[in-house]
C-alpha cells in the first residue's frame, strides 16, 4: 500500500473554530473578515505599535497581485497579504479580536459594531423603506386619479 493510497482514506474532517483559533484557509479569512463594519485596528512589527485607529472595512478580497491598504480611515483588506489570522478574545472586555499576521507584522482588527445589532438595523431600513416606496406610489396614483378627474367633462 502506498502513502498516496493511505492519504486518501484518512481524510480529516474541516476544522471547526469557536471565538478562538488560527486561520490560514484564504476563503475562511475572507468569511469572516467580510462581516466586519467599523473596527479599531492596530498595526505592528516586530511587537512595536505603529498605528492605533479606527476605520471601516470597505472591501475585503483575495487576490496575490493586490496590496492590502489602510489610509483615510478605511481599510481595504487582501487576505492575501497574510500568512494567518488568528481569532481570539481581548483577556479584560473578551471582544472578539482577529489579528492578521504576516511574518514580524500584525494587523489587528477589533470589531466596534455587533453583526446582531446591524442586521436588525438593515430588517428596520427594509421596512420603513418599503413604508416610504408604498406611500410615494399611492400619493402618485392619487395625483393621477386627481389629474383624470380634472380633465373629464
Amino acid at each position: 500500500m502506498s502513502y498516496h493510497h493511505l492519504s486518501e482514506n484518512a481524510k480529516l474532517p474541516a476544522p471547526c473554530i469557536v471565538d478562538v483559533g488560527i486561520i490560514v484557509n484564504k476563503q475562511d479569512m475572507q468569511r469572516l473578515l467580510t462581516d466586519l463594519s467599523r473596527v479599531q485596528y492596530r498595526f505592528s512589527q516586530d511587537r512595536q505599535l505603529l498605528v492605533e485607529n479606527e476605520g471601516y472595512v470597505l472591501e475585503v478580497f483575495s487576490d496575490p497581485q493586490r496590496s492590502t491598504l489602510v489610509a483615510n480611515h478605511t481599510l481595504y483588506i487582501n487576505v492575501y497579504s497574510f500568512d494567518y489570522l488568528e481569532l481570539k478574545r481581548l483577556p479584560d472586555s473578551q471582544q472578539a479580536c482577529f489579528e492578521l499576521v504576516q511574518e514580524n507584522q500584525q494587523l489587528t482588527l477589533m470589531p466596534l459594531t455587533n453583526p446582531l445589532q446591524e442586521q436588525k438595523n438593515r430588517n428596520l431600513n427594509a421596512a420603513a423603506l418599503e413604508a416610504v416606496v408604498a406611500e410615494v406610489l399611492s400619493a402618485s396614483w392619487d395625483v393621477r386619479i386627481d389629474d383624470e378627474d380634472g380633465f373629464s367633462f
